[in-house]
């Protein structure tokens, strides 16, 4: 469906439907100074998420992990609006207290996923993040939890059956799965089965995310959408901790707040949903042994973007290239040890055609593809179409 703004956020125009037509959404205002326990969310008769933990009736845990909430600032320091925040769970886990938060913070048009723990009677935010994905966090069904027994998930009551990356059926009890094995700094699929609700009404067999690991670091939400399993077969044998980093794909590309960089915030090159990877052909670089060369898609909160990965031959580290929002002429700096390069894609056809500087080597060339030395000051490059031609510049480090 066509993406439409809401709040500062995409929203899909399904949010609109299931908020307008089922009565799939927030239930109206609230006065109470303190959180609500569950959300008011409705997909017909069905809360999709009601209170859940042991602690979830206490009312002293109710005001004290209010209070905690309405202390937290985001890192643009905007705050939680209350009233239309909600505490999805409460209750002892690995045993400590543990209360859950799906924070609304109008201020930046976002969603967070906070997660507290509690101590004698009081409670502090340990973990904040901003759920990126289109709409409201309460719109997904599955939410990431980290306890120090490992990664578990919350599920909604929308949950029949929760897979994890096993394929095995997860245990649930009260919403919340038993620890999950997720390694550090590897994607792995996670699956949920949605049974039939009137929004759904034949269910859905097979709800695909990605979970990116457990290093990922706050306030960047580690599931990603992956309907066709794309992504999956995209990141195998990747290191999510490195895609993250600041010069990688998925971290390099900052959010901006106003006219200033926002490091502390989701990065705008963070992944969303629809991560796929196209082969670009293997090239060999001065008679080396050939590696193979990928184009990396994703979804980020900005729009599409993209980055090429370099596999060397015989299993060495793969190399990453920083984001690149989607462009007709895509122009990538791959920082090979030895041997930085720049490599340059294109839609290929009979009437486009490459124009590089004068004295300038090309290592790889080939339709749609051309691989040169980054150049130590830059350098302008350009593809030429029918009724277009389109300028890229690059080089100087």
């Amino acid at each position: 469906m066509a993406p439409v703004r809401t709040g500062g956020r995409t929203a899909t125009a399904l949010l609109t439907v299931l908020l307008a037509v089922t009565g799939c959404g927030p239930v109206a205002d609230r006065t109470s100074t303190d959180l609500r326990a569950g959300y008011d969310s409705l997909d017909g008769p069905l809360a999709v998420w009601p209170p859940r933990g042991d602690l979830a009736a206490d009312a002293a845990v109710t005001a004290a992990v209010s209070e905690a909430v309405r202390a937290w600032r985001s890192p643009v320091d905007d705050r939680v609006h209350l009233p239309s925040s909600g505490i999805l769970f409460a209750g002892e886990v690995d045993g400590s207290p543990l209360a859950l938060v799906a924070a609304d913070v109008p201020g930046e048009g976002a969603s967070w996923l906070l997660q507290l723990t509690g101590e004698d009677g009081r409670y502090r935010v340990a973990r904040a993040s901003d759920y990126t994905s289109p709409g409201y966090l309460v719109y997904s069904d599955v939410l990431p939890v980290q306890t120090t027994a490992g990664r578990r998930y919350l599920t909604s009551a929308r949950v029949e059956r929760l897979l994890g990356p096993d394929g095995r059926a997860l245990s649930v009890r009260d919403g919340l799965t038993a620890p999950v094995d997720v390694p550090p700094c590897r994607a792995v699929p996670v699956t949920a089965t949605l049974r039939a609700t009137e929004s759904l009404p034949r269910g859905r067999a097979a709800d695909r995310l990605l979970d990116l690991g457990t290093d990922t670091s706050d306030p960047r939400y580690p599931l990603v959408r992956d309907e066709t399993g794309s992504g999956r077969r995209a990141l195998s044998g990747l290191d999510t901790c490195v895609l993250s980093g600041e010069r990688g794909p998925f971290g390099s590309i900052a959010r901006r707040v106003g006219d200033r960089d926002a490091p502390e915030s989701v990065p705008d090159s963070w992944p969303l949903a629809k991560v796929a990877a196209r082969s670009l052909g293997e090239v060999a670089l001065g008679g080396g042994e050939p590696a193979e060369l990928e184009q990396l898609t994703w979804e980020s909160p900005s729009g599409t973007m993209t980055a090429v990965v370099y596999r060397p031959a015989g299993g060495g580290a793969p190399v990453f290239s920083p984001a690149d929002r989607a462009n007709p002429l895509q122009a990538y700096r791959l920082p090979v040890p030895g041997q930085p390069l720049v490599v340059l894609s294109w839609r290929a056809s009979r009437d486009s055609s490459l124009s590089v500087p004068p004295d300038t080597p090309v290592l790889v060339e080939r339709p749609g593809l051309a691989v040169v030395p980054e150049p130590e000051r830059p350098r302008t490059f350009s593809v030429a179409v029918t009724d277009k031609t389109h300028y890229r510049s690059v080089g100087g480090r």
